[in-house]
């Protein structure tokens, strides 16, 4: 069973305003000597690393598209606990989730797996009386999803808050927070988002102090803790990353990607990777010159490559290691990122050449769910092995897809995509191995037997 008290923050459509209150109540709920969880709804890595800064604990990601419903519940409890409150950031609006599949994946569906109250923030610039039908709206949509109350954001004056309090008055819902119209708080963007932490830890430390000020000046924190608290208990066992490590085998050391260039990463791969028997290290492409004393495979993760290229093609050294591990046939598990750096060149700049591909920056932004097929054998995953995954990146690879590629996609079309080759499997998808733990305990036991 699972009785943390939770919130999710949700929000009518994106840019509403959810990041800011919910970081901001993660930092203050902290800051009064709580033990906070964080989550995210959806397949971002980005939000989770603010969220990580404002409570000291790993953000943590609860999408059912790519984990499935049943592993909700049992991955929050995971997260959550030992904790005194979750708060769950949803994702784009309350009732938006995979496209043409109805709730699956959206903040709503995920709010009611968890039987989690909803804090719906509402901008309401530009409106006054029209908050009342829209909140109704939103409350009376789905009766299985249950908003306990409404934080206003960007309210112009005391005149306009009392007009949009009046307003609300009839839907029976309290406003648990206003927060007036001011300058954004310093979370400066780019082509896939927000920049992440570890590229700006100082400013964004600055930043989360300024979002936990505005949500102190503006919200009733001892109401929405006692609005957290009617969420009842969750039933059911909670996930644990299996322990499988054979007693008397040596540990082999697998080498993660970390640091500014490669900050795309679900905290459970590194569980998992433990669990199947790995001294997991973490290294960074950008600074270290070798790898991991011992390094019997790899994980390059994703990230932003594009963005350090001239950085990480200086790194020659590192490069060379990377080049002769993979020619050694050791495993090395590479997504979208991972896969660019890999390649032979990026942006005209040259990388590891482990693989025969040019990497490039586009305009066009590839976004979107993927269902994937595994085309053949792997370090990952033996061939029919079906997962889902994510695609967000605004990078060409020519070609696409190798002699033997890593997944065949049947959604939103049908092609094959990413390279396998002997202890390579590279591929522009996230997947997420808590839908599928033998992916992790299968890469380590390639990893303890050596060369593929």
């Amino acid at each position: 069973m699972v009785s943390v008290p939770r919130l999710v923050v949700a929000a009518p459509a994106s840019n509403s305003g959810k990041t800011t209150v919910a970081t901001g109540l993660m930092a203050a709920f902290a800051e009064r000597g709580l033990a906070v969880s964080p989550h995210k709804v959806g397949p971002d890595y980005i939000d989770p690393g603010y969220h990580a800064l404002a409570t000291g604990r790993p953000g943590r990601n609860l999408d059912a598209y790519m984990c499935g419903p049943e592993l909700i519940a049992p991955l929050f409890g995971h997260g959550s606990s030992g904790c005194d409150l979750a708060v769950v950031e949803g994702v784009m609006g309350l009732y938006d989730g995979a496209s043409g599949q109805g709730e699956l994946a959206s903040t709503a569906h995920v709010s009611k797996l968890l039987r989690a109250p909803v804090v719906l923030v509402v901008d309401a610039s530009s409106q006054s009386r029209s908050v009342a039908a829209l909140v109704h709206g939103f409350a009376s949509w789905d009766p299985e999803v249950r908003i306990g109350g409404v934080i206003l954001n960007k309210v112009a004056s005391d005149r306009h808050e009392a007009l949009l309090r009046e307003a609300l008055e009839a839907t029976g819902l309290p406003v648990l927070g206003v927060l007036r119209r001011a300058a954004q708080v310093a979370t400066p963007s780019r082509h896939l988002g927000l920049v992440p932490v570890a590229e700006r830890r100082a400013d964004a430390v600055g930043a989360v102090a300024a979002m936990a000020e505005r949500i102190r000046a503006g919200c009733d924190l001892d109401a929405l803790l006692a609005l957290a608290r009617t969420a009842p208990e969750l039933p059911g066992p909670v996930w644990r990353p299996e322990p499988c490590a054979v007693e008397g085998t040596r540990r082999p050391v697998v080498a993660v990607a970390g640091g500014a260039a490669f900050t795309f990463a679900y905290a459970e791969h590194a569980e998992l990777l433990t669990a199947a028997g790995a001294e997991v290290a973490v290294f960074d492409p950008l600074r270290d010159e070798k790898l991991p004393e011992g390094t019997a495979g790899l994980v390059i993760g994703g990230g932003f490559p594009e963005v350090f290229a001239p950085e990480l093609s200086a790194n020659e050294s590192l490069r060379g290691a990377v080049t002769d591990l993979a020619a050694a046939g050791a495993p090395v598990a590479a997504e979208c990122a991972g896969l660019l750096y890999l390649a032979r060149e990026l942006d005209g700049r040259p990388m590891c050449g482990v693989l025969d591909a040019s990497a490039r920056m586009s305009e066009r932004l590839t976004l979107g769910y993927r269902s994937a097929v595994a085309v053949s054998d792997s370090v990952l995953a033996g061939a029919g092995t079906r997962m889902r995954g994510h695609e967000f990146h605004r990078t060409v690879l020519e070609p696409g897809a190798g002699a033997v590629p890593a997944w065949g996609l049947h959604q939103p079309e049908r092609r094959v995509e990413g390279f396998v080759q002997r202890g390579v499997h590279a591929s522009y998808v996230h997947t997420h191995w808590a839908a599928e733990p033998g992916v992790a305990r299968r890469f380590v036991e390639h990893c303890r037997r050596g060369a593929v």
